[in-house]
């Protein structure tokens, strides 16, 4: 006769690895699709903001607005990765998510209001915005909620419910900012960046309402524990790692601008955001990854691995399609594109497959804490990237291309190897799950690690991970369990259903 009570754990065991390589599954697609969405709706935001008003206010308009969103990725230091790699415990989990957002709004103004000061030094035709007063408040304010919608994203990842991200960050922020041009159209100028200003603004309080609802949230400033003050070095690190990433996409363009011409930086604008579009594959899934193995440290190898096989099942054919039909895709923006653009795009769509070794090792570097490496293989990158893009410009936009490639490839091959080093090391004095961490008095340790250590005294005596994770039911954020809490089951939005042998007998 079988022997039910000793088969089920390990059942048990293997039904919730499956869950969560399904879930590595989900989370990415979830993520691409809000990706996609969002850049589909720009598009469509675009479309209807040229249809009224000129050229001159659209041109000045994207100055603005592109200022917007950079001043919001500068404010968010780093905090974004915080909230998903070290969530706090299930009384300070209110207090983290609010702190942090308030503090990045705060940034988010103030470096609105700094960019406004700083107009006469690099942006002479802009200054209208900083002359009245209300234009300039409303610019502020729409660079904080900006960095504060940027930062929701991660509360909703770090749940692992990046569905919402499609909801609010792609459908709810694009179908506002369509929705406003036309009424806007006596502000001029002004009335474009308020489209899309009012789309920050309300995806700020629809998130706020969805965390409310979904999660329990509760504003919270006063409660201690939230973590953000030690894990301030590595917001930081993480923070500086992102710039650096960001450098070749900002300066490359300016670049091909400068040696080549206006059309040249045209074309290469083109590829490059259809070359974008395959790389937020791998992004889409370092991001998952990211979220699942901070529940989860104990299983850093086998979801790292998982993950870099989706990426290969899905990069490799993707770049292969754009390499093969990038013609017909170039064709949509007209034939000069199709003619100029075209060897560019296949060297874009080559390089996406370094692009994906290089994000994906540079995930698991900061998911290791290897923070260092993690900033050495973006600067490496982003060194190669805008050197030898400036050495070999002058020989064709193609060479862009060559340079874009080898900065990845390069900082890809290095941040690999320092992750295997690493873990080679480790695995010689200590398990990654077993790394220092700030434990609270009687905190759990063991095979799960800091992502949970904290969190699990909210939860004594179960054993199941969905149970120790900050968001195991919307208590977790100070409210009510809309159910009772039975001791040998999961409560919250993830429960599951218990086994057979989980059952009280009749």
């Amino acid at each position: 006769m079988t022997d039910v009570t000793a088969s089920a754990p390990a059942t048990q065991d293997r039904g919730r690895h499956r869950r969560t390589g399904d879930r590595i599954y989900r989370s990415s697609f979830f993520l691409l699709v809000s990706t996609v969405v969002t850049a589909g709706l720009s598009f469509v935001f675009w479309v209807v903001v040229a249809r009224f008003y000129t050229a001159s206010q659209v041109g000045l308009a994207t100055s603005l607005i592109s200022a917007t969103s950079l001043l919001a990725t500068f404010s968010l230091l780093g905090l974004n990765n915080t909230l998903i790699r070290f969530p706090a415990g299930r009384e300070a989990r209110n207090a983290q998510i609010s702190q942090a957002l308030l503090l990045v709004g705060i940034v988010g103004c103030a470096a609105g209001g700094i960019y406004l000061l700083g107009l006469p030094l690099y942006g002479a035709k802009l200054e209208f915005v900083r002359d009245d007063w209300m234009s300039a408040a409303a610019f502020a304010a729409f660079c904080g909620c900006a960095a504060a919608s940027m930062l929701v994203k991660s509360v909703f990842n770090a749940a692992r419910i990046p569905e919402y991200n499609v909801l609010i960050d792609g459908l709810t922020q694009g179908a506002s900012k369509v929705a406003i041009p036309a009424l806007l159209t006596g502000l001029g100028v002004f009335g474009i960046v308020a489209s899309a200003g009012v789309g920050y603004v309300v995806t700020v309080v629809v998130a706020l309402l969805v965390l409310r609802r979904r999660l329990g949230f509760r504003a919270d400033l006063r409660t201690r524990g939230t973590r953000l003050r030690e894990k301030f070095r590595f917001s930081v690190a993480s923070h500086v790692s992102n710039l650096v990433n960001l450098a070749p996409v900002l300066a490359t363009p300016l670049i091909v601008l400068h040696q080549l011409g206006a059309a040249e930086a045209g074309y290469f604008f083109v590829a490059f955001q259809i070359a974008a579009m395959l790389n937020a594959v791998s992004t889409a899934v370092g991001e998952a990854v990211f979220a699942e193995v901070s529940h989860q440290e104990s299983r850093f190898r086998e979801l790292m691995l998982r993950s870099a096989r989706i990426i290969a099942a899905v990069q490799v054919p993707a770049a292969a399609v754009v390499v093969v039909g990038g013609g017909l895709l170039l064709q949509m923006f007209g034939a000069g594109y199709a003619e100029h653009a075209r060897p560019l795009l296949t060297v874009l769509a080559i390089a996406a497959l370094p692009v994906a070794l290089n994000t994906w090792a540079c995930f698991a570097l900061k998911l290791a804490q290897r923070m260092r490496h993690l900033i050495g293989a973006n600067a490496i990158m982003a060194a190669l990237s805008i050197g030898l893009s400036i050495a070999f410009a002058d020989r064709g936009l193609v060479w862009v291309g060559y340079a874009w490639a080898v900065g990845n490839a390069v900082a890809g091959v290095f941040a690999t190897v320092s992750l295997v080093r690493g873990q080679a090391t480790s695995r010689n004095s200590t398990s990654l799950s077993t790394a220092p961490v700030d434990e609270a008095p009687g905190a759990l340790t063991g095979p799960y690690d800091t992502a949970v250590t904290e969190t699990a005294e909210a939860w004594p005596g179960h054993p199941d991970e969905f149970t120790r994770r900050p968001y195991a039911d919307p208590s977790a954020f100070g409210a009510a369990a809309p159910y009772p809490a039975v001791p040998s089951q999961p409560t919250g939005p993830f429960r599951r259903p218990r086994s057979q042998s989980e059952r009280p007998a009749p």
